[in-house]
This record gives structure tokens, sequence and C-alpha cells, in this order.
């Protein structure tokens, strides 16, 4: 995976789920836990709207937090702190975009389709953002950035170009239009993928 989490994130996209620090996004999602895993049949609609709220504000100050220009360019430091607060966001959408796919009902593709762009918005800023890209720089020319291990070496490398991939070094109407492309190709995603449940739906062997 990326440092930070998912830098550039499909959110249209169905992450499914996984057995690692679900505890916070369940409990904003009014899941239950057995073991690490969430029980989906106690999932609503109604949960989805704020839970992706509490989440975006937690991932958004994490965000805010690591860019201070106090903050220690150190891999440790910002992933204790960002790679937490994405991780989570990313597992609780993930959980909503795989039920969204196999529970399919009006209600909670009106509850997916309202938090989409949002998502969307958040992925794209983050793996845009300026002042996390010059930290990330930091980190990478730090004296302790060659004592990494290899595989750490990789990621960290990975993630200098996913920033640039993600429109880092973009600038002005060629950022707005990045920006722009992201979300198209998340809606174009999403009602591709409703159109594929409602055949489904409608699908009979008559």
């Amino acid at each position: 995976g990326l440092l930070y989490g998912r830098l550039q994130a499909p959110p249209g996209t169905a992450w499914l789920p996984e057995a690692l620090r679900w505890a916070t996004a369940l409990a904003a999602l009014k899941y239950t836990i057995q073991g690490d895993l969430p029980l989906f049949d106690r999932s609503r609609p109604e949960h989805v709207a704020p839970a992706i709220d509490t989440l975006l504000a937690k991932a958004n100050a994490a965000l805010e937090t690591v860019t201070a220009s106090g903050f220690p360019a150190r891999w440790d430091a910002i992933a204790k702190v960002l790679d937490v607060a994405t991780e989570e966001l990313g597992r609780a959408w993930g959980a909503v975009s795989h039920l969204n796919s196999v529970a399919d009902t009006p209600e909670l593709r009106a509850a997916y389709n309202e938090a989409l762009p949002r998502i969307t918005e958040f992925w794209t800023r983050l793996g845009a953002d300026e002042r996390l890209y010059a930290k990330t720089m930091a980190v990478a020319h730090s004296r302790a950035a060659a004592g990494l291990s290899p595989a750490r070496q990789k990621v960290l490398a990975d993630a200098l170009r996913d920033f640039v991939l993600g429109g880092a070094e973009l600038q002005g109407p060629a950022r707005e239009r990045y920006a722009a492309i992201q979300d198209r190709c998340a809606a174009l995603s999403r009602q591709f993928g409703d159109h594929v449940l409602d055949a489904t739906d409608a699908f009979t062997l008559d």
C-alpha cells in the first residue's frame, strides 16, 4: 500500500473490507463488531452520512496536523496520524461500497451517491496536496530515509510518484481540470455500476 493510505484511491471502486482497525469506523456506522469484522446485517442506509461526515472530518484534521510547519518530517510520525485516519475512512467507505454492490436498495444507493462526491473530493485533494507532497519530499531527502528498509524506500518512492500522477505539481486551471476529471470519472463509474445492478435485478429467464 501507499504511505498515507490511498493517495489515489478510486472512489467508485468497492474495496472489500479487511480485518484491521475497524473500531472507529464501525462505531460511527453503528455496527457491532464480531472479532475485527463488521456485521453487515446490522448496517442501515441512514448510518452512512453521519459516519462519512465523522471520518472525513477526522481525515481532514489529520491532514492539517501533519502538514503544519512544526510537524516533523518523519515517516513514523506522519503515518501514525494520517495513515490511521485515512485507513479508517477507506475501510468504512469500503463497507458502504461493498454493500451497495451486493445488497442494493434505493435507500442505500441514495446514501452512497450522496456521499460519493465528498469522498472523491477528499481523495483527489489528498493526492494533490502541495504541503503533503513537500513534507514527503522532505522525508525522502532526510538522513533517516537512508536507514529505511528496502520495502519502505519503495513505498516512499511510489508515494512521490503518485503525488505527481495525482496532480500535486499542477497549477491553476490544470489543477482544477484534473479535479473535475476525477469527479466526472467517479460519477461515470457510479452510473455504470447502477446500470449493471439495475440490469441484474431486471433479468429473468422468461
